[in-house]
């Protein structure tokens, strides 16, 4: 009970935290992800063992250039192509059944992508309209605390089937099925508040959001079973570290993004 109690308080906070910055100014939201990727990748380097400040610089310098100074399409879908290539050369990094770890100099050029990247295109999510879209930030975000929170209730409770055994024994097809299915109720919900996106993209976007975002989880549970830790960090307790709550929107933000533009 104590150790629910304290994640409840640790998930109260940081959701307190991730709206409070979305509705007080872009700014504000700006930096806020800025900060949280920065401590994703000091959580990344742990647990790949990656030395040296290069990674820190290589984030920020992107960072720097494409949320206040590239404004070009051009460049912009370069970078999403980068980061999706990425993206799905770690997924049959995720569905090799060997356990050893990435080159270094993969490590590194997945760490800016996967991580800078994933948080680059997170941020630009809400600058897809002429003005700040909180609404659409919200809903996206709302989706991935439903999956998470009902595929974990779900599968505690139901779960017979291991979803993928050799890298996150505690998850289930039940709750895999769980999470869509109330992420799916989310985008219902959302899309009677939001006129932005219709129903119907707003389905299309929860499943594409659900689907990566499970992968990405499933991704980051590689990563850590590699390095043999439990936890990305302890800077939330209850829930570990930083990428232990954001891998999952972290992988899908570039997917989602290429959506939303899709739509507009």
């Amino acid at each position: 009970m104590r150790e629910l109690i304290r994640r409840l308080l640790t998930g109260g906070v940081y959701v307190f935290i991730l709206l409070a910055a979305v509705f007080l100014n872009s700014d504000a939201f700006d930096f806020l992800f800025m900060a949280f990727g920065l401590a994703c990748i000091y959580e990344y380097k742990r647990i790949t063992k990656l030395r040296g400040y290069y990674l820190f610089m290589a984030y920020l310098a992107l960072w720097w250039l494409f949320i206040y100074l590239i404004q070009n399409k051009f460049t912009i879908a370069l970078l999403l192509g980068a980061t999706i290539g990425i993206n799905i050369f770690l997924l049959t990094y995720l569905l090799s059944k060997k356990k050893q770890k990435l080159p270094k100099s993969m490590t590194f050029i997945s760490g800016v992508f996967y991580i800078g990247g994933g948080c680059i295109f997170l941020t630009l999510i809400p600058y897809t309209t002429p003005e700040f879209a909180k609404m659409l930030i919200t809903g996206i975000f709302l989706i991935i605390w439903m999956n998470d929170s009902f595929a974990y209730l779900i599968g505690k409770q139901f779960g017979k089937n291991k979803l993928y055994p050799s890298v996150s024994p505690k998850k289930t097809v039940e709750g895999a099925i769980g999470g869509l299915v109330f992420g799916l109720l989310a985008a219902v919900l959302i899309a009677q508040i939001d006129p932005l996106l219709s129903l119907y993209q707003w389905l299309l976007l929860a499943t594409v959001v659900v689907i990566t975002g499970n992968l990405g989880d499933l991704l980051e549970s590689k990563f850590k079973r590699v390095a043999g830790v439990k936890d990305s960090g302890a800077i939330l307790p209850g829930h570990g570290g930083m990428l232990d709550r954001l891998d999952s929107l972290i992988f899908a933000a570039p997917f989602a993004y290429l959506l939303i533009i899709i739509f507009n």
